[in-house]
């Protein structure tokens, strides 16, 4: 996989460093928040696929990569929506569709909820902040929110995250794969601030739970939920719970699929994105 350029863009007195590739509609990918999380490795096997009909943009989230190591986590989900439209804003773009995988997730239908009109389509795999104040953390969620306590960050903690709860069968992940986070887990301003945490206070927590935001309702924007029906960071009951919720969302549930949809199910994921996002798709029409 290859990237045309990269570049750092500056949102808000904050560094974004940036990957792009290929021409067309706009289409900025989220990655996840897991330890030592960036934009391309998170989408290695999907950035050629797509960029072949658009123009893909994938950045490094605010605390991850090669991006400034800050997050407000008195609203961390708002925050991230902010820096996003940000970034549209530094590269001229009145909209573009929003790709999110988890965190990503979260992070773009709270901008399509504070700015609808800034995003075309949504594509969410398996989103945080759906159903979050509905019961207790999964195991998955746990494993990734104390990967930075106790002893601290460790490549064993985070192999067992990764293979275990991250993805559907783990021996498929390559332990090249499990170094390459592992390094980038062990940045110092990351390790002294890690960017995702356990919600401090019941009105974070409740902002943090979208799903209990009214204005779900009303969002027209055309959504593809996609989930792994193995999913054990959040819970795979979130996507009828979306579809349910928001009047132009399609779900799409696959078997033998973790939370890494876009990594362990990628010729299928790059297909059903690729036809959703077409101005020709009838899958969703507000």
């Amino acid at each position: 996989m290859t990237v045309t350029s990269d570049y750092i863009v500056r949102v808000n007195g904050k560094d974004i460093f940036v990957a792009e590739k290929g021409k067309g509609p706009a289409v900025v990918m989220l990655h996840g928040g897991g330890p030592g999380a960036s934009g391309v490795s998170n989408y290695a096997r999907n950035i050629d696929a797509l960029s072949g009909r658009y123009r893909v943009i994938v950045p490094d989230m605010p605390g991850y990569g090669r991006s400034s190591k800050h997050v407000d986590h008195s609203d961390p989900f708002g925050y991230l929506a902010d820096t996003i439209r940000g970034l549209l804003d530094e590269l001229g773009l009145l909209s573009a569709h929003l790709v999110g995988n988890s965190y990503g997730g979260a992070a773009a239908l709270r901008l399509a909820l504070d700015t609808p009109q800034r995003v075309g389509k949504l594509v969410l795999m398996g989103p945080g902040g759906i159903g979050t104040t509905r019961g207790l953390p999964t195991e998955g969620l746990k494993s990734l929110l104390s990967y930075y306590g106790g002893d601290g960050p460790s490549r064993e903690k985070l192999a067992a995250f990764i293979r275990t709860y991250l993805v559907y069968d783990g021996a498929a992940v390559p332990d090249e794969l499990i170094e390459l986070r592992y390094q980038a887990s062990l940045d110092p301003e990351v390790v002294a601030d890690p960017p995702l945490q356990r919600p401090s206070g019941l009105r974070t927590l409740w902002r943090m739970d979208l799903t209990r935001d009214n204005r779900l309702a009303t969002l027209l924007n055309p959504t593809l939920v996609l989930w792994g029906r193995d999913d054990k960071v959040n819970r795979p009951s979130g996507g009828p719970l979306l579809q349910r919720l928001m009047p132009n969302a399609e779900l799409v549930m696959t078997s033998h699929t973790g939370h890494w949809m876009q990594w362990e199910r990628a010729e299928l994921f790059n297909r059903l994105v690729a036809e959703f996002l077409s101005p020709e798709s009838d899958w969703a029409i507000a």
